[in-house]
């Protein structure tokens, strides 16, 4: 089985909106492989509907067509985003990243903590189950990104993901990170 994995990250003024595309095969998850095939940023200030129209551009072309499922940061702006997604008939799944302590679906989407996306695409990353071809535009960024992600634990026990150094975006790992996330917990296939 092999089927492809949109993740999109969204941003507009201070941080880019990225997508990153997966290709995944294998059928349990212990299998589970990864070709990350497509890392994007978009310029900043770019319009949510011009995100809109680049998406659905992007998922009715080949190999995509009729084979991916879009996995869209609902956090924030995202809800109305997603609600233009779903009026072009994309079927966007919502993923509102928390601060919590575990995945639970609400209503159209999930709420996850921040720390459960980013630790499965690191255990899928040091595994070998998720492979970067070094020649995909912003791949090393993206790797970069990976390595500058850091835990930091609060007096009360509250852990936090974020990029260690200033300045330095994550916007590429947290759109793979959602698609890698949904990949390893969807169970049945739903093509558009």
């Amino acid at each position: 089985m092999s089927d492809f994995i949109l993740g999109l990250d969204l941003g507009q003024v201070k941080d880019y909106t990225a997508l990153g595309v997966l290709e995944r095969d294998g059928s349990s998850k212990q299998d589970r492989k990864y070709q990350l095939r497509r890392l994007e940023r978009l310029p900043l200030g770019t319009t949510y509907p011009a995100v809109v129209t680049h998406v659905k551009e992007l998922m009715e072309k080949e190999p995509l067509r009729g084979h991916v499922l879009l996995v869209v940061d609902a956090t924030g702006v995202g809800l109305p985003v997603i609600d233009l997604l779903d009026q072009e008939g994309l079927r966007p799944i919502g993923i509102t990243i928390t601060g919590g302590t575990e995945a639970t679906y609400v209503g159209r989407g999930y709420h996850v903590p921040k720390r459960d996306l980013v630790v499965t695409l690191q255990v899928l990353a040091q595994s070998g189950r998720l492979k970067v071809a070094e020649n995909l535009p912003l791949a090393h960024i993206f790797v970069n990104e990976l390595l500058n992600f850091k835990v930091e634990i609060n007096k009360r026990g509250h852990d936090s993901y974020e990029a260690w150094r200033e300045g330095v975006h994550d916007d590429l790992v947290l759109a793979v990170a959602l698609a890698a996330w949904y990949g390893q917990r969807q169970v049945r296939w739903r093509p558009l």
